[in-house]
């Protein structure tokens, strides 16, 4: 797997080319490895946005278009640093692409990068030396396999496989490979700290039931998606209530930030509203997951419409609240005859349902209100049952 200018010449002149026919002309270029270029240009385009300073670096390798569409990205590789310690060694034992562990390189004192596949770990050598990375050991092995030989190390850093047979996606984290739950014990023989990445789809509350020592929960979100959870444990600790940090990163850049615990939660006495205030928020993403319903609420001061509706509202503003703030601008009790006459009034806007029972694109089709502009209309349920509209601009 190497590269010489000429390779990366093509690469750069094509980043925009059709792929099959690409494919297809690869003759007119005998002296091009048109399916690797063309792999290249693939995985290129999957790390545009995410990983822009791997992109802007055309010395870097990948080992498949899928090791791309997996990756950390930037904003959330960085975010992990604040797991290590300057003084720290780390072994990374599900290394892929090596973003992670590149991103750790750059605090910790010394990083093992572990990884199965050939081609990978290749790759690897080849991007952390263009990196100009020299506190990196790549070790081509199986993580599993080699647990009872791993380094003594302050740090495990494990990113299950969340793909099973036929390149089926799983979830639960039994499932993944490797086997965390099975595998645990023996890290905790190696160093005194795990930090696992799993799939935002996991349900948090089940999952520490499968990890022991779990100290931190890491809910990350980039522009209002969840990307990730980290769940850091701790070996003999006997922590039962975690610290859960919900992470945004809006569209500038901007990291919303709150923390709270499943006791905070369950203990947090709700206020909730008998009418709709002067202004309307709806929590980002990762409070969303986390299930930071009445945390919110009381930590902000703010009145829940519903128990499910996840929803809140005040009369005066909270300006550093997480997630979006809006001006309520009119409240509409939800009926037939609304949806046949609310067009001539709104005939667009930014369609949000919770706690409703019809979906964003049923309720389109009733009303006639097209997508986009600046209004915002959310439907929900009050306290008291009631089906309301609530029409909103943004703070």
């Amino acid at each position: 797997m190497k590269q010489t200018e000429e390779f990366r010449k093509f690469v750069k002149e094509h980043a925009g080319d059709d792929l099959t026919r690409l494919l297809l002309s690869a003759s007119r270029y005998p002296s091009i490895d048109v399916p690797f270029a063309a792999d290249q240009i693939a995985a290129r385009r999957q790390i545009r946005e995410k990983l822009p300073s791997w992109y802007a670096n055309d010395a870097l390798l990948f080992p498949s278009k899928i090791s791309a569409e997996q990756c950390s990205s930037e904003q959330t590789a960085l975010y992990k640093q604040r797991l290590v310690a300057e003084s720290d060694t780390l072994c990374d034992l599900t290394g892929g692409l090596g973003i992670d562990s590149y991103y750790f390189s750059r605090k910790a004192r010394q990083i093992t990068y572990i990884e199965r596949f050939p081609a990978y770990c290749d790759a690897a050598r080849n991007n952390f030396s263009a990196l100009g990375v020299d506190n990196i050991t790549v070790v081509e092995g199986d993580s599993s396999e080699l647990a009872s030989r791993l380094p003594r190390v302050d740090a495990f850093y494990i990113d299950p496989a969340r793909r099973g047979e036929g390149n089926k996606r799983v979830y639960a984290l039994q499932d993944c490979e490797p086997d965390l739950p099975a595998l645990l014990p023996e890290l905790f023989r190696h160093a005194p700290k795990v930090i696992a990445k799993l799939s935002p789809m996991a349900d948090i509350q089940q999952t520490l039931e499968l990890l022991p020592g779990t100290t931190e929960v890491h809910v990350l979100s980039v522009k209002n998606e969840c990307k990730e959870l980290l769940f850091v444990m701790e070996c003999e600790t006997a922590v039962t209530l975690p610290v859960i940090h919900c992470i945004n990163y809006d569209s500038s850049g901007r990291e919303e930030a709150f923390a709270f615990t499943l006791q905070d939660e369950r203990s947090e006495v709700l206020q909730l509203a008998d009418q709709i205030g002067r202004f309307f928020y709806e929590p980002n993403a990762s409070l969303l997951k986390a299930g930071a319903f009445k945390s919110v609420a009381v930590r902000f001061g703010l009145a829940k419409l519903h128990v499910s509706s996840h929803l809140y509202t005040s009369d005066t503003v909270v300006e550093d609240f997480p997630g979006r703030c809006f001006v309520v601008e009119e409240v509409y009790p939800f009926s037939g005859k609304l949806c046949k006459s609310l067009s001539k009034d709104i005939p667009q806007a930014n369609m949000t349902v919770r706690n409703f029972p019809l979906s964003v694109e049923e309720l389109r089709k009733r009303t006639k209100i097209t997508d986009g502009g600046n209004v915002y209309l959310f439907a929900t349920t009050l306290a008291d049952s009631s089906k309301i509209l609530v029409k909103c601009s943004k703070l």
